[in-house]
């Protein structure tokens, strides 16, 4: 039995909407509600806001099969950056190739990084948080 871990990004009653509504940039605000209305339509859960900037659907408890360690986290979410949007799809290396037919991202450790909706295939995106969403 793995050592449940503290973590200190956690669920908070924050309004998702307010959060993305007070985004400064209006193109980042718009590609939000789009990746917004996917995931929830995938999850068919209603989001929620953990800590003050991600935005996730569903709850996982993930198992490191390194250290056995346990986190209580989301089953998908994101996060707009300044930078760029964090899509966190979890196994990122199952998407390989939906990933090739994109259009211009980067990829992290579970994390998809787009700039802008209108850079990636959005058809290809859905596909990928439909598959990551169930």
């Amino acid at each position: 039995m793995g050592k449940l871990a503290e973590i200190k990004t956690k669920p908070t009653s924050l309004s998702v909407t307010g959060f993305i509504d007070s985004i400064p940039d209006e193109q980042k605000r718009k590609d939000c509600h789009v990746i917004l209305n996917l995931m929830e339509k995938a999850t068919r859960e209603k989001p929620k806001m953990w800590g003050s900037s991600m935005i996730g659907f569903g709850d996982v408890r993930y198992k490191s099969p390194a250290t056995g360690r346990e986190v209580d986290w989301f089953k998908i979410g994101f996060s707009p950056r300044k930078a760029n949007l964090s899509l966190h799809l979890i196994d990122l290396q199952r998407h390989a190739d939906a990933l090739k037919k994109l259009g211009k991202h980067k990829t992290g450790t579970g994390c998809l990084y787009i700039n802008k909706l209108e850079d990636i295939d959005i058809k290809v995106l859905e596909k990928m948080i439909n598959a990551a969403g169930k």
